[in-house]
């Protein structure tokens, strides 16, 4: 994605955008193509969002099962 598709589609202020792509960049979760101008998400940045949703399953389920 480029840096004002991201900006848009995580409705973020131009300097949020900033200061998350840096995080993001910096933590290598997140790569910059130079000579295509976009971003993309690394292999580290895969494996955190697959982990992210699968404790975001299990939190859904406990919550669940907490109901019953």
């Amino acid at each position: 994605l480029t840096k004002t598709k991201v900006m848009f589609q995580a409705y973020l202020s131009h300097d949020q955008m900033k200061e998350y792509l840096s995080v993001l960049i910096e933590s290598g979760l997140l790569g910059y193509d130079v000579y295509t101008l976009k971003f993309k998400t690394t292999e580290k940045g895969l494996r955190f969002l697959d982990t992210y949703n699968q404790m975001s399953d299990v939190m859904k389920t406990e919550q669940q099962q907490q109901l019953w």
